[in-house]
């Protein structure tokens, strides 16, 4: 039986190296692969499903596998996890606090991000600072006038108004009009030089291992998805998908320790993989439902009390039915 020649979308990861390069095969599949940046793929994924397999937005994943309407089935492979402490700015001549927050102006690319999912939930349940208590500012970081991929209803009571026709968020921060900046990527890098511009938190790391700590929670921001009916007709791709995605991970970790020359062009590799583990334990990359179920809990329930689910999902419902379980040996 020939193989499956499938288009596959996915970042430059150490953990899909092993994939793009060949030492790890999707069983019964000859693929074709494409690394993008996140915006061109999930923008291709949603609008115009241009890959058999794709890394996906999992906010924007969750909001049409609510409504029925996603043209993907995701398996639990978790490609991108991010503490997103980091990704909240502010005018530090005026916000000195989280709680400062209430009141005034945050601006964002897109409403629905899965970053913004996660910044919006540490807000409310770390300092009571909810959706409904700032005015959101949409706008694109470098390039005015981005697009929400996704048409949304949100509750009344959240505002959402556009920048200024021109201007972008970045702009905007740097003027002072308005109080913050919240997204996966940090404010243009002329910004970064006010000195009135700032993260929230002065030490987000520490912040970070305190939020997990506390919670168990490591967010999820990427799922992988399978295109519906390419699941459907061959039951055995979701499962062959994990398994190599899965295996593709474990050798960019066995890389990655090993020191004799360090793979990553960034000092302090290994002290810091260590301090992982310390704070997260051996397996802190986890695919699989199982080991990511608070995590994933606490995603879909913040997901849609913010309006973006029309329905609260279940965690057994999230995925393909063949990768809740997996054999052993």
């Amino acid at each position: 039986m020939a193989k499956l020649n499938l288009s596959i979308a996915m970042g430059d990861y150490d953990r899909t190296r092993a994939l793009y390069d060949g030492r790890v095969q999707i069983d019964g599949v000859d693929p074709v692969f494409m690394l993008l940046n996140p915006e061109e793929m999930f923008f291709r994924a949603m609008r115009s499903r241009d890959f058999d397999i794709a890394e996906l937005s999992f906010s924007s994943y969750l909001v049409k596998h609510s409504r029925g309407e996603s043209p993907y089935i995701a398996v639990p492979v978790f490609l991108s996890r991010a503490f997103r402490h980091t990704c909240i700015y502010v005018r530090k001549d005026r916000i000195r606090r989280p709680e400062d927050l209430k009141g005034k102006r945050i601006g964002l690319p897109e409403y629905q991000l899965t970053a913004h999912v996660w910044a919006r939930a540490i807000l409310q349940d770390d300092f009571g600072v909810r959706p409904e208590d700032v005015t959101w500012v949409r706008g694109g970081i470098d390039t005015p006038g981005r697009p929400e991929k996704i048409a949304l209803q949100l509750p009344p009571d959240v505002r959402v108004e556009p920048a200024p026709e021109g201007a972008t968020i970045s702009e905007l921060l740097d003027r002072g009009e308005i109080d913050a900046f919240m997204a996966p990527r940090p404010p243009s890098r002329h910004v970064l030089q006010n000195p009135n511009v700032g993260w929230l938190f002065d030490d987000p790391t520490s912040v970070a291992k305190d939020y997990y700590r506390r919670t168990g929670v490591f967010p999820i921001m990427h799922v992988v998805g399978i295109r519906k009916e390419l699941a459907a007709q061959h039951p055995w791709l979701p499962a062959a998908v994990q398994k190599a995605f899965t295996q593709s991970k474990a050798a960019a970790l066995e890389l990655l320790g090993d020191t004799s020359a360090t793979k990553v062009t960034l000092p302090f590799v290994e002290e810091q993989l260590k301090a992982a583990r310390d704070v997260m334990g051996e397996d802190y990359w986890s695919y699989g439902v199982q080991p990511a179920r608070r995590t994933l809990e606490t995603f879909v329930r913040h997901h849609h009390s913010q309006g973006l689910s029309s329905r609260l999902v279940p965690v057994e419902e999230l995925f393909h039915p063949a990768t809740y379980e997996s054999y052993s040996i």
